[in-house]
């Protein structure tokens, strides 16, 4: 490992430093990464004036490129940790072209993402982070914070603002420093910490039930129960969310995998056990 770490300069470093440490103007002024991928831009003057015509239908109803997608993915914090929940369905416009996509990146033991927006954008930056997550263990001999780790990907996706990106990613993750912490981090630059986000065209439904069952003071089971119970809600009412629901917690021992559930099987239990969702007749 020693061998791989000495590999980067000390100039490199002393990048990662600047960019690791919260206490140096909020992360202001930081340099590239050397290793940082680069994407390949239209060979215009304006880029991002190209990209938002092409691209961006809100602007120009008339674009040639409209890019379609729906989600439903969340997670908040309370007293034992922290509780991710998310749908597996991918959709191609008004099509279904997945219903098995596992919208969770494993970034490290301790260390989870979200993805929300374009599949290919989320899965590629979000593995390059755990790259960088990887190489500040080797470098530090200890594992990157939260907040950090939100940083370095926030910083990354803010280069390339107007270039057509489309991720909402959430950052989450237990450190002895931090405890239980979740950052959002979207295609805008937006880097927010919060206690509860829901993110994707499911969100709205999401958050009615967050909203109205969540506490800081919930059991382990009751925690589980919401985030699963949050993304039915958005399956049965959103089109482009649904497949199935893959449910994570996060504690001071790291992250435990809770299994995936069928949002059909799962809908006639929660109907059953609730008596809810009484438009549906069965």
């Amino acid at each position: 490992m020693n061998t791989i770490a000495s590999q980067f300069n000390n100039n490199n470093r002393n990048h990662v430093h600047h960019e690791i440490n919260e206490s140096n103007g909020g992360y202001g002024g930081v340099d590239k990464l050397e290793l940082t991928p680069t994407m390949t831009l239209p060979p215009i003057s304006q880029p991002t004036d190209f990209l938002r015509a092409h691209t961006d239908d809100a602007t120009n109803p008339d674009c040639k490129i409209k890019i379609a997608h729906g989600t439903t993915t969340l997670a908040f914090r309370y007293k034992k940790g922290i509780v991710i929940a998310v749908d597996s369905r991918a959709s191609q416009g008004n099509w279904t072209a997945s219903q098995t996509v596992h919208k969770v990146i494993r970034i490290n033991p301790m260390l989870l993402g979200t993805m929300a927006g374009g599949a290919a954008d989320c899965q590629y930056w979000e593995t390059w982070l755990g790259t960088q997550c990887r190489l500040h263990e080797l470098r530090e001999k200890e594992r990157i914070s939260v907040a950090a780790a939100s940083k370095i990907l926030s910083n990354l996706i803010y280069e390339y603002k107007g270039m057509g990106l489309s991720m909402g990613t959430m950052i989450c993750g237990f450190t002895k420093k931090e405890g239980p912490t979740v950052y959002y981090v979207d295609s805008d630059g937006t880097r927010l910490k919060g206690d509860l986000f829901c993110v994707g065209s499911g969100q709205t439904f999401a958050y009615g039930v967050l909203d109205s069952e969540y506490k800081w003071d919930l059991t382990e089971e009751e925690a589980l129960y919401l985030g699963k119970r949050s993304i039915l809600a958005a399956a049965h009412r959103d089109a482009y969310s649904g497949g199935t629901v893959n449910l994570y917690h996060i504690t001071e021992e790291g992250w435990t995998y809770h299994g995936n559930y069928d949002v059909g099987d799962l809908f006639w239990e929660v109907k059953s056990q609730e008596k809810s969702f009484n438009n549906v007749d069965g």
